[in-house]
């Protein structure tokens, strides 16, 4: 059983940033962060596997990075010129490094962006 932690979340007004962090307490494949506007969906926001191969959706890809630290099983959401729009609850997901058919999912993040 692998736990995750994110912290980093909180309110920040239009075009300001955040760095958003995922602890995981073992080791892990693919690492993801998603999230959940009110009345919407849980969408994929971002995925990195355990090399470093990453993947942004489009409707953030200018504006946020995601980034891993295998040392220390840490996966990293740098969110740039915030939007209204980006205002959810973001939680991180991991595949279990042995069996990918095993998800872990933290908690999640409250991220509000508002003026």
């Amino acid at each position: 059983q692998v736990h995750l932690v994110e912290s980093g979340g909180g309110l920040v007004q239009p075009g300001g940033s955040l760095r958003l962090s995922c602890a995981a307490s073992g080791s892990t494949s693919v690492m993801a962060w998603y999230r959940q506007a009110p009345g919407k969906q849980r969408e994929l926001v971002a995925s990195v596997t355990a090399r470093g191969s990453s993947n942004i959706a489009d409707s953030v890809k200018d504006r946020f990075t995601i980034s891993r630290d295998g040392a220390k099983n840490t996966v990293y959401l740098q969110m740039n010129n915030l939007k209204p729009e980006d205002t959810a609850v973001y939680y991180c997901n991991a595949r279990d490094d042995s069996d990918a058919t095993i998800v872990y999912w933290g908690k999640g993040t409250l991220v509000t962006v508002s003026s």
